[in-house]
């Protein structure tokens, strides 16, 4: 990346991150732990073997794009219980990064976290990795309307609600499907392609702008320009 795409970069007016798997590295596992949870849940709520829960999972996934939304469409699930049980997870791998904490406090613009997650799994997170003072807002599963990345709904909803103006924005991702829709707006898009099966050459990269193996490195390099 040359100085005048750095300084373009620098002059956006917000940075909007995603957090698990792009804010820390994706060897710190967390979503296995999560995974296990998921299981757990449809186990003991629908009564199902572990087998059984399984099929149920990959079809409310398959049906409704994640198994929280299939169980409240085809269950009546009160979402609070099940976001508090996936997330009641260990986040020892996940280390303080005062590079990262660094690099953000010299990057201008507005920086918000928009994740799939919740804004208590977040703001753990984000206290663990020594980051937690730069962000003016958490963009949760919740202010989704319990929609998950990559639905157009959660983007648009972000963009109303917190004023953002799409073009002087840059989203920055781990996952390739959730840049689409940020590129058809107008934004920048980083990957950070950082957990494996989805950042896999198959996919179309045409949306993704920039790609960088390190964010923090990466950050570092548009700060100092």
């Amino acid at each position: 990346m040359n100085s005048s795409e750095l300084g373009h970069l620098r002059r956006r007016e917000c940075w909007i991150f995603d957090l698990d798997n792009t804010l820390y590295p994706a060897e710190c596992d967390l979503f296995s732990q999560m995974h296990v949870r998921m299981q757990s849940f449809v186990e003991t709520t629908l009564g199902l073997d572990e087998a059984g829960a399984q099929e149920k999972r990959q079809y409310l996934s398959n049906k409704y794009g994640t198994t929280l939304r299939g169980l409240m469409c085809e269950h009546d699930l009160e979402p609070h219980a099940y976001l508090d049980f996936v997330h009641d997870i260990d986040l020892a791998p996940v280390v303080q990064n005062d590079r990262l904490n660094e690099a953000l406090s010299a990057l201008p613009g507005r920086k918000i976290i928009f994740t799939n997650a919740t804004v208590p799994h977040a703001e753990r997170v984000l206290e663990k990795l020594g980051v937690d003072g730069h962000f003016e807002v958490i963009f949760d599963i919740v202010a989704s309307s319990y929609r998950p990345k990559p639905e157009l709904l959660p983007y648009e909803e972000l963009i109303a609600r917190h004023r953002i103006q799409p073009r002087e924005s840059v989203m920055v991702e781990d996952m390739v499907k959730n840049l689409a829709p940020a590129a058809a707006m107008g934004m920048t898009t980083v990957l950070v392609p950082n957990w494996v099966g989805h950042d896999a050459r198959g996919e179309d990269y045409d949306h993704v702008h920039h790609e960088v193996e390190d964010l923090t490195k990466w950050l570092e390099t548009v700060v100092e320009g």
